[in-house]
């Protein structure tokens, strides 16, 4: 395993489980498994408001750690790069909403897990959009 890999596991899987963190309080303690009410939006279902938390937390995080520890290669200015990797983490919450939608309301797992399972499945495609897209070299 080269080092940029390594990296990426060591520091996206600890953006990762910072993030599956803040969903768990954000969910159980903050939004306490209740509807939240946005006025543009109208009723969020506490597993997506507690995504919504987590994400804007964690993004910009894991953006710095990308950018600053993992893909120290790329000639990308950092404003290209932040914008490809929001291009990025738009397709990731498209994903994690639609898995999160099927998982907790069409199959009735629990929220947490669906939001590990989720993960998960999304992990492998992002460090290829990664490295091959938001921080090329």
């Amino acid at each position: 395993m080269d080092l940029q890999t390594f990296r990426y596991l060591a520091l996206g899987g600890s953006n990762m489980l910072l993030d599956i963190f803040f969903y768990f309080i954000s969910y159980n303690f903050i939004l306490d498994k209740e509807i939240v009410y946005v006025p543009v939006f109208g009723a969020i279902s506490p597993h997506i408001g507690a995504f919504i938390l987590a994400f804007s937390i964690t993004f910009p995080i894991g953006f710095m750690l990308m950018k600053s520890m993992v893909f120290t290669e790329s000639v990308l200015k950092g404003r290209i790069q932040l914008f490809r990797y929001f291009s990025v983490a738009m397709l990731n919450i498209f994903l994690n909403y639609a898995l999160l939608k099927l998982f907790v309301e069409q199959f009735g797992f629990y929220p947490t897990p669906s939001k590990i399972l989720t993960t998960a499945v999304i992990v492998i495609s992002t460090y290829i959009l990664q490295r091959s897209f938001t921080f090329k070299s």
